[in-house]
This record gives structure tokens, C-alpha cells and sequence, in this order.
């Protein structure tokens, strides 16, 4: 099977440059580069199966603001799962955006057909079996509000459709999400534990939606499907609220400081979210390769149009990327 390519295929480039992994700024993948400092899980987290009366559930109800969810193994093992759990459709997927959504409607025998954010503003997607949107986009940071989400699942549910809506980095912007409305017929809202908290090695997520949907799909994702220690670092995660707080002041803070440092090298605005930014150039190949060159990892976008930014971790970092973009582009570092 093809796997398509993602960020943080650092181990790729480590293989093909021959420079040292220690050597390495990794910032393709959109994950916050201050992650929650997890604890180490009790040790019978390890040593029991895991149980559904542990806390989590709770938790995260409270989070999402929601109890209408269910723990998966990460928000991709849910969309690869969902569209085995209706007969063939037409789908609309919204593009660009994350691949694997389209590719898993593909695997499962629908008809899938990408839409830009400008047509489905204009209501094209409601017109399909399923409409997928991602909330706010991932690469290019368009968000719709959920008053216009809402009123496009109307439409489709009336019809027996649904509306799959990845909420992956909606955790800096909560007032753009949809998790409190939720259950509501045709609505199934994917979140993810690893971009704001950091912990995308942990594979946990939540899928909420109607209780009969989310039971199908806790019975094709099969029992156990997260593991104990990843439940209760999930928990403990989800009931700092403190630190959620304090982390998204944070995230909008360096986000903007990303934005200010790309503008002074890039003349397009670039689009995106407090963990990402990308920009349009026809270069973007050759300045991703160049970036490489100087051990410096981004994203290039599917189409090869542009590049997708992560935070910078510390001041180091910063810097470096500053340095090396300057280099690379012929510009002035910047100052800020």
C-alpha cells in the first residue's frame, strides 16, 4: 500500500542527506514543540487491560464539554475506520487539506470529490452523501464558524449525509469548535491529544458524534483500542487546566511571532494557526531542499505551491531559522 507523505518524516531525510538526526530542526509537522510534560503512567497501567471506568471518559467530557465521545487510538485510526461505516457514496473533502481523509474514503469504495474552502462557503458541499471539512484547515488555516458548520450538516442530515469535521488544531481557537454541540445527527467531530498537548507519539484522540455511530465505531475499532498507560497520561492531560490556559497564550503569542518573521522573507501573507504557518511560492521545492541542506525540516505541500512552518522550539531555533531562511531567500534576518 502507498503511504502518503506527511511531515516529520525526519528519519527519510536523515537517510537520504546523511546529516545527523542530533543535528536536525524538526518543524513539519504542526505539533506544539512545548508539549504537556506527561508523567510516568503507575505501573499497573501497564500490567491491566485497560478499563472504561478510569477517569477518562469523564475527563474528557469535560474538556470537549460533551459526554457524547469515545477514546480511539488517535483521530487517524477513526477516519480510516468511518467510511467503512456506510455504504458507498459521493464524499466532499475539502483542498487541500489533510490527504489521508480523502484517501481513506478512497480505500473504501466511495466516489470523492475535493472542494476549495471558497466552494464549500458557497454551500457546494451540502449537496453530497458526506461532506469532511477540517476546522480550522490544515495547511492553509481557513476555519469556517460553527453557525455556517451547522447549518451545512442540516442540510445534509435531513438526507441521511453526514458531516466528519477534523477539529486537530481547533484547541488554540475553541470557540471555533463544534464539540459542545455534539450529538447531533449526521455530526461526527474528530480530536486529537497530539498537536496542542504536544503528545503525538501517544496515538489518543476522540471521535464524538450520535451514540449508535460512535458504537459501530468503537465495534470495528475492536476492545482495548487505547492503551492503558496512553488513558491515564490522557487524563492527566486533559484536567490541567491551568496549563491549557497559559499554553494558548502562548501559542497565539509565538504564532504571530512566526507570522512577522516569514512575512519579512516571503512577499505573500502567509495563512495558518497559532502551531503552523505556510506560505505560497512557486519556489517552494527548491527552498525546502536548500532548507534540508541545512538540516532544517518543513512541510511541502502536496501540490509542491508552498511550505508549512511549525513553532520554533527556543530562542536557538528561532534564530536559526531566521538565519537559514535569509540565506537561502537573499533576505535580511529579522529583528523581532
Amino acid at each position: 500500500m502507498h503511504l502518503l507523505e506527511h511531515g516529520g518524516n525526519l528519519d527519510g531525510m536523515v537517510r537520504r542527506l546523511g546529516l545527523p538526526e542530533e543535528d536536525w530542526l524538526d518543524l513539519s509537522t504542526g505539533v506544539n514543540p512545548h508539549g504537556w510534560a506527561a508523567p510516568t503512567p503507575p505501573p499497573e497501567s501497564w500490567y491491566r487491560l485497560p478499563g472504561s471506568h478510569d477517569g477518562l471518559v469523564e475527563a474528557a467530557a469535560d474538556y470537549y464539554g460533551t459526554e457524547a465521545l469515545l477514546p480511539v487510538p488517535g483521530s487517524q485510526a477513526a477516519l480510516a475506520m468511518l467510511p467503512y461505516l456506510r455504504r458507498p457514496g459521493r464524499v466532499a473533502v475539502i483542498a487541500p487539506g489533510y490527504a489521508e481523509h480523502g484517501a481513506a474514503w478512497r480505500r473504501a469504495g466511495h466516489e470523492v470529490v475535493p472542494l476549495s474552502a471558497s466552494q464549500l462557503a458557497g454551500g457546494a458541499g451540502t449537496a453530497f452523501d458526506v461532506l469532511v471539512v477540517i476546522n480550522p484547515n490544515n495547511p492553509d488555516g481557513s476555519r469556517f464558524t460553527p453557525e455556517t458548520l451547522l447549518e451545512w450538516r442540516n442540510g445534509i442530515s435531513t438526507r441521511g449525509g453526514w458531516m466528519v469535521v477534523d477539529e486537530a488544531f481547533v484547541d488554540t481557537m475553541p470557540a471555533y469548535s463544534l464539540a459542545p454541540s455534539c450529538p447531533l445527527p449526521g455530526l461526527v467531530v474528530l480530536r486529537s491529544i497530539g498537536k496542542f498537548f504536544g503528545l503525538a507519539g501517544m496515538r489518543a484522540g476522540f471521535a464524538l458524534g450520535p451514540p449508535d455511530l460512535l458504537a459501530r465505531l468503537e465495534d470495528a475499532l475492536g476492545p482495548w483500542s487505547v492503551n492503558g498507560p496512553a488513558r491515564w497520561v490522557a487524563r492527566q492531560a486533559l484536567v490541567d487546566t491551568a496549563w491549557q490556559a497559559a499554553m494558548r497564550d502562548r501559542l497565539h503569542n509565538e504564532g504571530d511571532r512566526l507570522e512577522r518573521l516569514l512575512a519579512r522573507h516571503f512577499p505573500q501573507r502567509s495563512g495558518g494557526t497559532p502551531l503552523f504557518r505556510t506560505v505560497l511560492t512557486p519556489r517552494a521545492p527548491e527552498i525546502h531542499e536548500a532548507l534540508a541542506r541545512r538540516a532544517i525540516l518543513v512541510r511541502l505541500l502536496d501540490r509542491q505551491d508552498g511550505l508549512r512552518f511549525g513553532l520554533p522550539p527556543n530562542e536557538t531555533a528561532w534564530e536559526r531559522l531566521d538565519r537559514a531562511l535569509a540565506a537561502v531567500l537573499k533576505t535580511e534576518p529579522t529583528r523581532a
